[in-house]
Parts: structure tokens; C-alpha cells; sequence
């Protein structure tokens, strides 16, 4: 276990919010090792959290998922020494593992774009989020955690119920089956607690979430979907019930996300993400401060988080903030997992839509450009966005044009057809309409009439190009979420990945097979 002194960090773009001092260090420590814990961090001055509770637990895998596990959570106020204490099935737990305190200052916490200052109240408002980073824990091993703070511990205070779990991965090039589910634009409401109730049920060994999390920017004008301080309207405490809604699943499979436009929280910088960064705690592999742009294994699939701000027209906050950078470091990284003989499967994620029949958000014609030459390149199997709320799968797609028709309960291999991309954005926050009114087609609802039209927005503009797409094979316009069951090579037989898209209560909508050359 270490820890290192953090300094007071400001993280305004406006002065309007500032993430205040990370009071504490980043622990690690090997799983019930003995030893001396380092000093638990307080989050500075306030009651010794007595009547506080631990809430919103969320969990994250590191770069190593067989190792490394990431445990994070909020508390309603200022406390001292906030911990973890973890155990094995068969131990007892172990001593308090010291939190890193995140505090975030928001010195407007509710704004209507019809209205100036001053602000609604609550003029300001603090959120505090802890986090510990464990590393050297045993791959394929289940551990059991309590949170907690001085004046407050789960083990000694009669609350079992308060006693998450979580399991490591298998060690990279194990052959075990697994599944993990992905989802975007949740928000916060009855549908978004479906999908959870459906994530549960499924009991994967991660989630992807697919951006647009809280929708505290709760705008939903064409100019103020983030990155838009004075039009956009924007409520902090909506990431507590955001946090306390997905907590009876989040506190024990891990949720890796993807930034959306509605994370571009203007107020925070830098590029307005540091409300994320005080909220979450991702690898960010990719190059020293960067932010929900990395990389991961888990088993033998490859995966690549990406920023889709970066390349969004219409939302336009954050376009090409990388310079380049993170197509560069896409090329390298993509290069890397297809080179390793223990990766069968690359999947991408990201919040924007390459490729979509959707209205509401259309299609990104700079990935289209950009990005999807390395997809190809690469041989990435599977491309998981959301932005679009509906659900919506192409054909396998090279070189922009779909190779073949793969209707329900149909199969690809991705190394001679082409990349199959995936628009999973009913988590929760609404509907959208594909683009003029092209029908649904799933399964055992097939659809042949229409012409699904492909609509691209042009930079800082609400005008638009519109193709006619022969790729648009399954289209559903619900709520639900993909389940990813993946089977590694085994017996003789290819590695394959069968993909479904079930509704939120679980009908099932769609399914291919994504099989290994």
C-alpha cells in the first residue's frame, strides 16, 4: 500500500465549479496481505460521518482484470478515513485500505437555459466520491468488501447487507466462457432500472456503458446536449440517484464507461470532464491525462474505449480537442491486440454513432472517414455505440459498404466480411425515431419495406447529408440493452462470439454469431 500526497487541484473552466482538493492517496494493496494500512485521508473538515452511510458503490476492472479492480463510491457528506476492507471466501477482513477523496464543488447546481443568475437553488452544492484502486489481487478469485469511514463499519455495526462481492478474471488465454452486456443513455428513471433488473438477471462479468449516464444536462435542444454552459441545464444531484439506482448491480460487476456529450460538463475542466474524473476511475491508458479514451483485456477479447467527442459535428464542445492523438493512439493499440495470438476478438465502444438510420443523432461522418479504415485495417469484430436510443445493427460493413446480408440468427467472420456495428442506446432516457420513418425489422418481425436513409450532420451546422443505406439489417425501436456471450477456441472448434439484443424484459430482438476465421 502507498500513498501520495495529492495538492489542491483546481478544475474550473469558468469558475463556475471546482473539484476540490484530492485529499488522500490513490491505495493499492495485495489482496489480505499483512501489514500496516496507510493513513486513512479525510475529506476534510466535518462530522466523523456517524449517521453517514456509504452509497452509489461502483466497481471498475485496471488494464488487468485478472489483478486489478477499482472500488468507488459516494458519501452525502464530509468524513474521516474513509476505507475499504476486503476478504476472501474462505478469510476474514482485512485492515482498512485507505481512500482517495475526490470532492466536487459545484457552485451552481441547477441552471434552465430559459434562465440567467442568479441560480435556482441549490446555489452550491458538494459531492464526494472516494475510490480505491487494488492491484496484485488473485485472477479468478472471488472477494468480498465493506466501505466505510471512522465512526462507521459494516462489519462491526450488525449491517451484513452492506457486504459487496466481486470476482476477478480468469488470466488472459484461459478458455472459460463468459458474458458481458452494453448499454447506453440510461439516465435515471423506471426503463433505466429495467435494464438494470436485466443486467442482473444476466449476471455478466462486466458492463459497458455506452455514455450518456446521468443526463444531469438534462437539455434536450439541439445546441445544449453538453458543452454549452450557458444553455445548458444541468442538475448535479441527478449522478446521486444515477449512482443509488445502479448500485444493486454496479457494486459487484464491474461497469466500464464511455463518455457521451452529456459528460461534457462544461463547468468542469479540463474539457469538461472533471466531473468524470472525480466520479470514476477508468485505466485511461491511452497517454498521460487522457480521459475515458483506453485499453483492457478481459480473457481473449481486446478492448478499445473511445471518445466520440472528439469527432461529433453536431455536438461540437470537445471536436478534434485530441489533435490527432487519439487516432494515433487507436492505430497503435488496434495494431497491438490483432498482433497478439491471444486476442480472437477486438470490440470497440464508444458513445457516437459510425454508422446509424437514427434521426435524433444521425451518423459521424468523420469516423466514417477516420476512423473505420483502422476497423478495417485491424479487423475489428464489433463496434458498440449508443447516442441513437433504439437499437440498430448493420450488415458487416468494409470500406463503407456492407458485404452481406446477415438477418437474425445469421453468422459473420469478421476477418473476410467485415466489421459489424451496433447501436445500443435504450437504456432508459427516452426513444428515438429512425430517420424518415424507416420501419422496424427484428426478429421474427421482418421487414422489407421502407428505405432506410443515413443522415450526417455537417460541422457546426443543423444541416445535414442523407444516403440511402442497403446495410441497415435490424432496427428496433425499444428499450433493452446486447448480451455478448463469448465462447474462447475450444475442442477444435473457432472461438465465437454470439451477440443478442434483448428488450427489457428480455424478448429477444436479435442474435448473430461473430465467429474467428
Amino acid at each position: 500500500m502507498s500513498e501520495t500526497p495529492q495538492n489542491e487541484e483546481q478544475y474550473s473552466r469558468r469558475a463556475l465549479f471546482r473539484v476540490g482538493a484530492m485529499g488522500g492517496a490513490l491505495a493499492t494493496a495485495g489482496a489480505l496481505l499483512p501489514g500496516v494500512a496507510a493513513a486513512a485521508p479525510s475529506t476534510g473538515a466535518g462530522a466523523a460521518g456517524l449517521r453517514l452511510r456509504p452509497l452509489g458503490r461502483h466497481l471498475a476492472y485496471g488494464e488487468d482484470p485478472s489483478r486489478q479492480v477499482v472500488i468507488s463510491w459516494q458519501e452525502l457528506g464530509a468524513v474521516t478515513g474513509p476505507y475499504v476492507r476486503i476478504a476472501t471466501a474462505s478469510g476474514t477482513f482485512g485492515p482498512p485500505i485507505a481512500a482517495e477523496a475526490r470532492t466536487l464543488n459545484s457552485e451552481l447546481a441547477w441552471q434552465d437555459s430559459e434562465h440567467d443568475f442568479p441560480p435556482h437553488a441549490p446555489a452550491t452544492m458538494s459531492q464526494y466520491y472516494l475510490h480505491v484502486r487494488l492491484n496484485d489481487l488473485a485472477p479468478n478469485t472471488t472477494y468480498h468488501y465493506v466501505v466505510g469511514h471512522q465512526g462507521y463499519d459494516p462489519t462491526t455495526s450488525g449491517r451484513p447487507g452492506e457486504i459487496a462481492s466481486f470476482r476477478t478474471a480468469p488470466a488472459a488465454g484461459s478458455t472459460g466462457a463468459f458474458t458481458f452486456t452494453a448499454f447506453g443513455d440510461q439516465g435515471v428513471g423506471y426503463n433505466a432500472r429495467r435494464a438494470n433488473s436485466l443486467v442482473a438477471d444476466l449476471a455478466p462479468a462486466f458492463n459497458l456503458a455506452l455514455g450518456n449516464l446521468s443526463y444531469a444536462i438534462t437539455s434536450g435542444t439541439a445546441n445544449a446536449e453538453g458543452g454549452h454552459t450557458d444553455t445548458d441545464k444541468y442538475d448535479a444531484g441527478r449522478w446521486d440517484s444515477y449512482f443509488s439506482q445502479n448500485e444493486i448491480v454496479a457494486a459487484g460487476t464491474p461497469w466500464m464507461i464511455a463518455l457521451g456529450n452529456r459528460e461534457m460538463e462544461d463547468w468542469y475542466s479540463p474539457n469538461g470532464y472533471g466531473g468524470t474524473k472525480a466520479r470514476f476511475t477508468m485505466p485511461d491508458n491511452a497517454w498521460s491525462g487522457a480521459t475515458g479514451i483506453y485499453s483492457w483485456r478481459y480473457q481473449n477479447v481486446g478492448l478499445l474505449c473511445l471518445d466520440g467527442n472528439d469527432i461529433c459535428y453536431r455536438n461540437t464542445g470537445n471536436y478534434d480537442y485530441t489533435k490527432g492523438q487519439q487516432l494515433k493512439w487507436m492505430d497503435t493499440q488496434l495494431g497491438k491486440f490483432r498482433g497478439d495470438p491471444t486476442i480472437d476478438f477486438i470490440v470497440v465502444y464508444l458513445h457516437h454513432a459510425p454508422y446509424s438510420t437514427a434521426d435524433a443523432g444521425g451518423a459521424e461522418s468523420i469516423a466514417q472517414q477516420k476512423w473505420a479504415p483502422l476497423f478495417d485495417k485491424h479487423k475489428v469484430d464489433l463496434v458498440l455505440n449508443a447516442h441513437n436510443r433504439l437499437y440498430e445493427r448493420t450488415d458487416p460493413i468494409r470500406a463503407g459498404k456492407g458485404t452481406k446480408q446477415v438477418k437474425p440468427r445469421g453468422s459473420v467472420t469478421p476477418a473476410l466480411d467485415g466489421t459489424t456495428y451496433i447501436t445500443v442506446g435504450g437504456g432508459g432516457q427516452g426513444l428515438d425515431t429512425f430517420y424518415k420513418n424507416a420501419p422496424e425489422s427484428y426478429l421474427d418481425h421482418e421487414s422489407s419495406s421502407g428505405s432506410p436513409t443515413m443522415k450526417c450532420f455537417k460541422k457546426n451546422s443543423t444541416s445535414h447529408t442523407d444516403t440511402a443505406v442497403t446495410w441497415s439489417r435490424v432496427r428496433y425501436r425499444g428499450y433493452g440493452l446486447v448480451a455478448v456471450d463469448v465462447a474462447p477456441a475450444a475442442n477444435g472448434s473457432a472461438a465465437q462470439m454470439t451477440v443478442r439484443a434483448l428488450a427489457e424484459d428480455g424478448t429477444l430482438i436479435d442474435e448473430i454469431t461473430v465467429r474467428r476465421a
